[in-house]
């Protein structure tokens, strides 16, 4: 079972995002995948199409012992894509796990005590792939999330001011390494929201490049409308827009990841990546498609050429010339002579 830890301290730079659209097509690929949701905001439940429910087994539940990851899993729309849910409740997990023994492995020992039982009833690992989506913060809920994990993928904005903090936070994962968990290895780190259009995202792109040699993934999650509309409707980008640039690039990191399960053992019978894999239509989009092969719009009409009779020509109308302009001056009438002859004499 591959557990993969999506991590930044920056809130705002693809986290949520990168967990459930790369899960998905991972998913789609045939790999069994669990997403765990360790952000008490619930992005990610609500991006899956799934309404935080506190009555409900969550990841909080699993924390504070009262339900096992078996039990609070739920389905996604997405086949093989499955969610631990999340939920306000999550926000004061870190202050009742504060005097706890062994706080930074509860959610870890919940997930191997969840395999071995998946082990003992299936003869196989309960998930081919474990994606945590952290906080963005490096609290107790983090550390959990990085304690059971085995690898960290790092997504960064390419911007300034996300570029400050990854000197930090490499220095975090190795500290935690040393500490807490020696199998902790950062896999790659994966730019999100990049506009080749702009100057100072690749300038920021060559930095990181150049900083942390080998380890900035090839592929680059591109600037897309798309992406930021998929959640509002409770999808993932492969459901909402299979043909956009964010679904090409996901499935280019979802690549990625495959070509390297030759490490894992467990991995190694699992299909090649097939760059044809789509999500299947729901119920809406199936039945839009179908409206439009309903409506179907007539066929152009063919263009007739009109057989108008010819006008008979006019005749050519030739002009009186005018008369002298002093033929247009009215003769004055003849009372005007006698008014003319009573007037005073002005000498």
């Amino acid at each position: 079972m591959r557990r993969i830890a999506i991590i930044n301290q920056k809130g705002g730079v693809g986290k949520t995002t990168t967990t459930a659209n790369l899960g998905a097509a991972l998913a789609l690929q045939g790999r069994r995948v669990l997403v765990i949701d360790m952000d008490a905001q619930a992005n990610l439940t609500l991006a899956l199409g799934i309404e935080p429910d506190p009555s409900k087994p969550s990841s909080y539940s699993v924390l504070a012992g009262t339900a096992t990851v078996g039990q609070a899993i739920v389905p996604t729309a997405i086949p093989n894509l499955r969610l631990l849910p999340a939920n306000i409740d999550l926000s004061g997990a870190e202050l009742e796990l504060a005097s706890a023994m062994g706080r930074e492995f509860v959610l870890r020992d919940a997930l191997t005590e969840w395999n071995d039982s998946e082990r003992t009833r299936t003869g196989r690992d309960g998930a081919d792939y474990v994606l945590f989506d952290c906080p963005p913060s490096l609290g107790l809920l983090a550390i959990n999330s990085l304690s059971s994990a085995g690898e960290v993928l790092i997504t960064l904005q390419t911007e300034f001011l996300a570029l400050q903090g990854m000197s930090k936070l490499v220095e975090v994962v190795q500290l935690l390494k040393k500490r807490l968990n020696p199998e902790l290895t950062i896999t790659g780190i994966l730019p999100c929201m990049y506009d080749s259009r702009k100057r100072l995202a690749r300038e920021v792109l060559h930095e990181i490049r150049s900083y942390f040699k080998g380890q900035v993934l090839p592929v680059s999650i591109r600037s897309n409308v798309k992406l930021a509309e998929a959640p509002s409707y409770g999808k993932t980008i492969f459901s909402y827009a299979a043909d956009s640039s964010g679904a090409q690039d996901y499935m280019a990191v979802a690549q990625q990841l495959i070509e390297r399960e030759g490490q894992w053992p467990a991995l190694a019978g699992l299909p090649k990546f097939d760059p044809q894999a789509k999500a299947p239509l729901d119920a809406e989009a199936q039945a839009k498609k179908e409206a439009r092969k309903a409506v179907r719009p007539p066929p152009p009409r063919k263009k007739v050429p009109s057989q108008v009779a010819p006008q008979p020509v006019p005749p050519a109308t030739t002009t009186t010339p005018r008369p002298s302009s002093t033929l247009d001056i009215p003769p004055l009438p003849p009372d005007a002579f006698e008014i003319l002859s009573v007037l005073p004499d002005a000498s």
